[in-house]
């Protein structure tokens, strides 16, 4: 059983470093072609998936060697990873990325012969299951980011790649297992399967708030079923290891197709479609229904079929002991459909900057989980009819301390996914006669330099502490941007409530409300686009006893499209009282979309600042000066400000003012 436990904590260790590897190489290359909206030739970071060919060809003749010199690179990359700008943090994680392969098919080749060995695919797929489980906490635990992956919490990084250290060395790999008989079969099949099942965890299960902002769903409960079901199926494996072997072809088949049109309506029922011409009406969403939430529920209750998937996939390679020249194939073509996925799925959200290719992904966010998905049905259905040895019965010890573990990782995960506490404000009854409103383009959390500054954006709003806090470009919570879901985080670390507005299925910028007080009557309005898809978040708060009107925007296209957009604005605000409207406005004052609103409603800067330069010098009279705020005639600004680049640490200005009113 310690030998056991052993083996699972290794493959768990190992699938959960790709997942974070994987997930900080394409992050890496996206934040460096996203300064310039384009793709240069640091795209080829990707090919750092294809690097672990490299040291086949030396396997069989310094097997153990190359294991502990793997393991030795993937400690040293994994550990500095956190600390790292976002150069160096590429070329460190496709390294890591190299070594985490390497030593993933040596230690397949090298575990001894015992009851573990024998198990390999169960125990996998109990690896798997562990990776999701800690990815899930990790993730949890720091508000949606995942904390190992941030210098605050690089120690977490450092001690797991310890204990990895230690979990192998009580396997004590030997010489490789090589059979003296080639068996009919290959093993390319089962390396791709496997590897697409990595893929499908890392897009998305081992970062349980993308599937939450995928929906608007509950996120507490859908945390709590991932960590539930994932920390069940280990200790499932571990208390009754026979159950797997009576899952047949055909029952898996049906289970692997049941689940993939359970996720893919789960994702279609999202994609609520765009205007295609200018004169197209909004449209407008709101909460989400029961139709569109039943495929979510379905989807958490299926999803533990791609542990039963890498089982199978884990077996075959097991029983075939292939030769080091068959891997190849394998590793050739899995590095090739991963790149194509990735690309598949990022192209959904930049549809309108890599043409001509990206524009077939427009509104086609679900096809790379169908592919995915798809692919695995496919490859554990043919694998999975082989006849695999059939393996005696064994009554298997209940260790306490396994249960505890996984019991302790489960409810760590479970009371941090619990609600944070708001911040504490008067009753929105109280009189008040102002409030303060700030709108901050955060760029997913990074500078103008394309570095990381979460840390830094949240103390300057902390700084200003506005009651109303409209951010833009928030959609980070997909793969270009590592899963990671700084709304959350923002609104988690602030005490705020906050409202995503349109989900990353939809492929917009991201447009989120974030508020002192409670978002009431939230939706989405989309638009017209030629560029990108165009949402505009809207929400109601009810401060002092009247009700203000948010509207978060950030249009982007033609002048069609501004135009479209600055008419949907108006149309849609008109006859609110109390309005604000404030985001990215992509309008510069002499363009005819800026000259239509300011027609209507009020600058905050200019109201205030007729030459758009301030009394103490900051001008905005250029270029730069897109981002805005508009407020109806029954507000008045006073004391606006602008924060320029570098200080407003990311790579817009950002823009606040307080706003008042009279009884």
């Amino acid at each position: 059983m310690k030998k056991t436990f052993g083996l699972i904590t290794a493959l768990g260790l190992i699938f959960l470093f790709f997942i974070q590897l994987a997930g900080t190489l394409v992050e890496s290359i996206y934040l460096m072609d996203l300064l310039h909206s384009g793709l240069d030739e640091k795209i080829l970071g990707v090919l750092f998936f294809f690097t672990p060919l490299l040291l086949i060809p030396f396997y069989k003749k310094f097997p153990r060697g190359l294991l502990w010199l793997s393991f030795g690179l993937l400690f040293i990359m994994r550990g500095i990873l956190p600390y790292l700008n976002v150069m160096p943090r590429m070329l460190v994680s496709g390294l890591g990325t190299f070594a985490l392969i390497s030593l993933f098919f040596l230690l397949l080749q090298a575990l001894p012969e015992g009851e573990a060995r024998k198990r390999l695919g169960l125990w996998a797929g109990a690896g798997l299951a562990l990776a999701i489980s800690m990815s899930a906490l990790l993730r949890t635990a720091y508000h949606g980011l995942e904390y190992s992956l941030t210098p605050a919490g690089g120690w977490v990084g450092w001690l797991l790649a310890v204990l990895l250290g230690l979990a192998l060395f009580m396997l004590k790999p030997g010489v490789p297992q090589v059979q003296t008989e080639k068996k009919t079969g290959g093993v390319t099949a089962a390396i791709l399967g496997m590897i697409l099942v990595l893929v499908l965890a890392w897009f998305s299960f081992s970062a349980p708030a993308v599937i939450a902002r995928w929906t608007q769903g509950n996120y507490t409960l859908i945390i709590a079923a991932i960590s539930l079901f994932s920390t069940g199926w280990v200790l499932l494996s571990l208390l009754a290891p026979g159950w797997p072997g009576k899952i047949n072809s055909r029952l898996l088949l049906v289970w692997n197709v049941v689940f993939t049109l359970c996720l893919t309506a789960t994702l279609v029922t999202q994609q609520v479609g765009s205007p295609l011409t200018p004169e197209s009406a909004p449209v407008v969403i709101a909460d989400p229904t029961w139709a569109q939430l039943l495929p979510l529920f379905l989807t958490l209750l299926l999803f533990p079929v791609i542990f039963v998937d890498m089982e199978v996939f884990i077996d075959q390679i097991s029983d075939k002991a292939p030769a080091p020249r068959d891997l190849v194939p394998g590793l050739l073509l899995g590095a090739l459909l991963l790149i194509v996925l990735v690309f598949a799925n990022i192209f959904t959200n930049v549809w309108g900057y890599v043409k001509p290719i990206s524009l077939f992904f427009r509104g086609k966010f679900w096809l790379s989980y169908f592919l995915i998905t798809a692919l695995i049905t496919l490859l554990a259905w043919l694998v999975g009819r082989q006849k695999l040895p059939a393996l005696p019965m064994f009554n298997p010890k209940f260790h306490w301390a396994s249960a505890l573990v996984l019991g302790a990782l489960f409810i760590s995960t479970f009371i941090f996914a619990i609600p944070v506490k708001h911040i504490e404000m008067p009753s929105s009854e109280e009189p008040r006669t102002s409030i303060e409103v700030m709108t901050f383009n955060i760029q997913q959390a990074n500078d103008a330099e394309g570095e990381k500054s979460f840390v830094k954006q949240l103390a300057l709003i902390e700084k200003v502490s506005p009651d109303i806090l409209s951010m833009q470009e928030t959609d980070s919570t997909r793969i270009s941007m590592n899963n990671n879901d700084y709304v959350r985080f923002y609104s988690d670390m602030l005490g705020y409530y906050s409202y995503f507005g349109p989900t990353p299925v939809m492929g917009t910028y991201g447009t989120s409300i974030l508020s002192k007080y409670p978002l009431e009557n939230v939706r989405t309005a989309y638009i017209y686009s030629d560029k990108d898809e165009n949402g505009i978040a809207e929400a109601e708060v009810n401060i002092g006893g009247k009700t203000f009107t948010i509207y978060n925007v950030h249009p982007d296209g033609s002048p069609t499209v501004d135009l479209t957009f600055a008419k949907t604005l108006i149309e849609r605000s008109k006859d609110k009282p109390y309005m604000i409207a404030l985001g990215d406005f992509n309008l510069r004052d002499y363009e005819e979309a800026y000259q239509l609103i300011d027609g209507v409603y009020t600058n905050v800067w200019t109201s205030i600042f007729p030459t758009k330069i301030s009394s103490d010098g900051v001008d905005m009279s250029g270029e730069n000066r897109i981002d805005h705020i508009f407020i109806s005639s029954d507000l008045t600004a006073r004391n606006p400000v602008y924060i320029l680049i570098p200080e407003s640490t990311t790579d817009h200005a950002v823009h606040w003012s307080e706003l008042y009113w009279t009884e």
